[in-house]
């Protein structure tokens, strides 16, 4: 009798065991977000950006889009060089992290990636390494 019970205990257990299925992969987002910004992207506003313009002169950038914990910002800079020549020019960040266009008086454009390091502040490299040290207007 409790070779039957044993048995039985044996084929309930091997058919309520399943195979665990993997998860199901997660949805494809799909956003105008680049994952990386680009000196280009303070040139154009995309239809899906303009959905979420938004300027307000309590602060200092330009206009900003996206959603909430998502969003980028245009900013006007000025600033120097290492050389201590003055610098201004137009940014867009994402984050921690920005691109954008910088004029001196010897250069029309120059491409830069930016870096906030505190409060309104930015540190900026261009492709031939120089260093610029940058503030919101």
């Amino acid at each position: 009798m409790q070779k039957n019970y044993s048995i039985l205990l044996l084929i309930f257990f091997l058919f309520s065991c399943k195979k665990a299925s993997a998860p199901p992969p997660l949805p494809q987002v799909n956003s105008f977000y680049k994952p990386v910004i680009q000196a280009e992207d303070r040139k154009t506003i995309t239809p899906e950006e303009a959905k979420t313009y938004h300027v307000n002169t309590t602060y200092k950038y330009e206009y900003r889009t996206g959603h909430p914990g998502n969003y980028e910002y245009n900013y006007d800079v000025k600033g120097i060089n290492i050389k201590g020549d003055s610098v201004f020019g137009n940014i867009n960040t994402q984050g921690k992290y920005g691109a954008g266009i910088l004029k001196t008086d010897s250069i029309p454009e120059l491409e830069i990636n930016t870096e906030w390091v505190s409060n309104g502040k930015l540190k900026a490299l261009d492709k031939n390494g120089n260093e610029y040290q940058l503030i919101v207007k």
